[in-house]
This record gives C-alpha cells, structure tokens and sequence, in this order.
C-alpha cells in the first residue's frame, strides 16, 4: 500500500525566492546573535577602519549565518512558519504584525 504524502502547497516565486529567505535571514540573525553584536560593535570602536579591523568579527559572522543559509532544515522550518502564517491570514484577513499588536486597554 503507497503512502499518500500531503501535496506541496504551491509556493509563487516571491514566497520561495524573497519572502521564505526573508524570514531566514532574520532567523539567522536572531541565532547568530553573539557574532551579529560583537561585529557591530567593531565597527562602531572602529570607525573608517573597521573594513580592516573588523575582518575577523566579519568572517566569523558570515560563517554563522552561511550555515544556517545553506541548510535544508532550517529551510524547511522557515517555510512551515511562513505557510502557518499564510493560512492564518488567509482565514482572520489579519496580517501577522497587526495580530501581535496589542489592544487598547482604555476605549
């Protein structure tokens, strides 16, 4: 007996090629959180030079984010959020950030 897997959801080329490496990036980011701070704070102490003396905190960086770029896990786990996110907005019309506001507490 075949197993029948669920059908991909169609993704247009904005959500594969924009949105979902959107999202990665500012996962990575948040993951990458150490080499984010300590490359931004070269660059603050150097000023003119931190092309030349942020180079390491740089590369430490690029590795740290390249890693999490180049893998199909974490890929995948962005586009399940993305695709939550999608089919909750396309049940309430809520986009996501209006949904986190919060109330007023006074009318």
């Amino acid at each position: 007996m075949e197993s029948t897997k669920p059908a991909e959801p169609f993704l247009r080329h904005v959500e594969k090629d924009v949105l979902i490496p959107k999202r990665m990036r500012e996962k990575a980011k948040e993951r990458c959180v150490e080499k984010v701070e300590a490359f931004n704070h070269c660059c603050k102490e150097s000023g003119f030079l931190m092309v030349l003396k942020c180079r390491e905190q740089n590369a430490a960086l690029k590795e740290c984010l390249t890693t999490y770029y180049k893998d199909p896990v974490f890929y995948e786990e962005c586009k399940q959020e993305y695709l939550q996110e999608k089919a909750e907005f396309e049940k309430t019309g809520i986009p996501t950030k209006k949904r986190q506001q919060k109330l007023p507490t006074s009318m």
